[in-house]
């Protein structure tokens, strides 16, 4: 019976990709659909990926799949023809717009209740009646219009480094707290154009069918996400109209979309968009560091954390034992001014 997960110690994974001369390419996509048996899909999903030197982080729930991976760059027509003849079969595939093929070091696939968690008993809304999509240029048009209201759909530690001019920036950690917020923001206006964007499109594909389950009728997603957006503003010559950087799930933690630098160092103040994780493993903070102080904190997000990594391995896993860790994400304990004049 074949190994339906990896074995191989995490630092010796990343250490080889690091050192692979393999041009790999990143992609993500998502797909609701409904899955019997996600247990079962999950297992064939892993052994034909598996064949295929694929690696990345896969969600698989009754409501669909959502994968960020990365395939070898002479793996992609085979992949493709993968997607084509499989149940995934006219999905769009995301590829990144800054790449270098470092993104994911194992392949990871989970079987979880939902694959966007919403908050939301999936009785309430069809998840497969989403929103009018828009492609780049649209979406320019539609946004142009001082009565659109654009609201940006992701985590606030993705907005600090990158966002749309003049989109809303709901102050949230999570999605289901982001629909509760933009649902208390968007009432009483269902006469308006309500433009949403993210990542790649998850979640503006669950949030827009939700909004139209609520009476809004003018409900507008921007297709493939911020990823699609810059690829096709490049290649056809649009307007970019997103500025920063583009926060990505992955071990690059970020796009660089354009030269503009909107956020500050988190220790320091000095302008920085760079995500990181704290070096203590017993920490993990995300958060934004400049060089400067990368090298002043030994790449950890305080004193504390610098001098707890400088004890020896033995002393730091006795210390770390039975402390289980949760996505750490630092806050500035600021709430986000709505000054858009559509909301006042």
């Amino acid at each position: 019976m074949s190994v339906l997960h990896n074995k191989v110690n995490g630092k010796e994974l990343k250490k080889a990709l690091r050192e692979s001369a393999q041009k790999r390419i990143t992609l993500s996509f998502y797909k609701y659909l409904h899955i019997l048996n996600a247990r079962q899909f999950r297992d064939n999903l892993y052994r034909e990926w598996s064949k295929m030197s694929v690696l990345g982080r896969v969600y698989v729930a009754a409501e669909g799949i959502n994968a960020q991976i990365s395939i070898p760059a002479e793996a992609k027509k085979v992949f493709q023809d993968w997607i084509d003849s499989s149940s995934l079969n006219n999905t769009y595939l995301n590829f990144a717009y800054e790449d270098d093929g470092k993104s994911f070091f194992k392949l990871k696939i989970q079987v979880k209740h939902k694959i966007l968690a919403d908050g939301i008993d999936a009785k309430v809304f069809d998840v497969t009646s989403p929103g009018t999509h828009l492609d780049a240029a649209t979406f320019n048009r539609l946004t142009d219009d001082p009565e659109t209201i654009l609201i940006d759909m992701r985590n606030h530690y993705e907005t600090e480094v990158g966002h749309f001019k003049n989109a809303v920036l709901p102050d949230t950690d999570t999605f289901k707290e982001t629909l509760k917020v933009v649902e208390e923001m968007i009432a009483g206006k269902e006469d308006k154009n309500i433009v949403m964007y993210c990542t790649g499109g998850i979640r503006c594909e669950k949030a827009s069918a939700f909004y139209k389950s609520k009476g809004f009728v003018k409900v507008f997603q921007l297709r493939g996400g911020i990823i699609k957006y810059a690829n096709d503003a490049k290649s056809h010559g649009i307007p970019n109209k997103f500025i920063g950087k583009n926060f990505v799930f992955d071990e690059r933690l970020g796009e660089r979309i354009t030269d503009d630098i909107i956020s500050q160092c988190h220790q320091c103040g000095e302008l920085c968009d760079t995500h990181v994780n704290c070096k203590n493993d017993a920490c993990h903070l995300l958060f934004i560091q400049c060089e400067k102080c990368a090298r002043k904190y030994g790449n950890c997000c305080s004193e504390e954390c610098r001098e707890f990594i400088q004890l020896p391995e033995d002393e730091q896993k006795r210390l770390r034992r039975g402390r289980k860790l949760n996505q750490q994400i630092f806050r500035k304990g600021r709430k986000l001014k709505m000054e858009n004049h559509f909301l006042s």
